[in-house]
């Protein structure tokens, strides 16, 4: 899917995911004046921004990629203006994935050492 060197388009803001392949195409061929069926993937994140897809063209057919987060929610620009942003794969695996980092992070409470208190990982 996130084969280097392919374009990625982002929709900026909210999207109606209860769209599905006929209708995200028109989307982007309508809305943002863009060709759905070149290679290029156009990803699409709903309101409560813990749901993304991603239109993808292969050549003979089209992909819908679909992924949904429990319980955190995706880092989603708004729509100040812009509809439509261009990112590069690394970005969007980034976007795609933060959640994961965010979870992965400990928070780390800083004492201080002249009262006698140690570093310590706080919940």
């Amino acid at each position: 899917m996130l084969e280097e060197g392919k374009k990625v388009y982002l929709a900026c803001g909210a999207t109606d995911l209860r769209k599905s392949i006929d209708a995200l195409s028109s989307l982007v061929k309508y809305s943002f004046k863009l060709d759905p069926y070149s290679d290029t993937m156009f990803v699409f994140c709903n309101r409560g921004r813990d749901i993304i897809k991603i239109l993808e063209w292969d050549g003979d057919g089209f992909w819908l990629h679909m992924k949904k987060i429990e319980h955190d929610r995706f880092n989603w620009p708004k729509s100040a203006g812009e509809e439509i942003m261009d990112l590069t794969r690394r970005e969007l695996e980034t976007l795609i994935s933060s959640t994961r980092l965010r979870s992965k992070l400990k928070r780390r409470k800083i004492l201080r050492p002249d009262l006698g208190e140690k570093y310590r990982e706080v919940s």
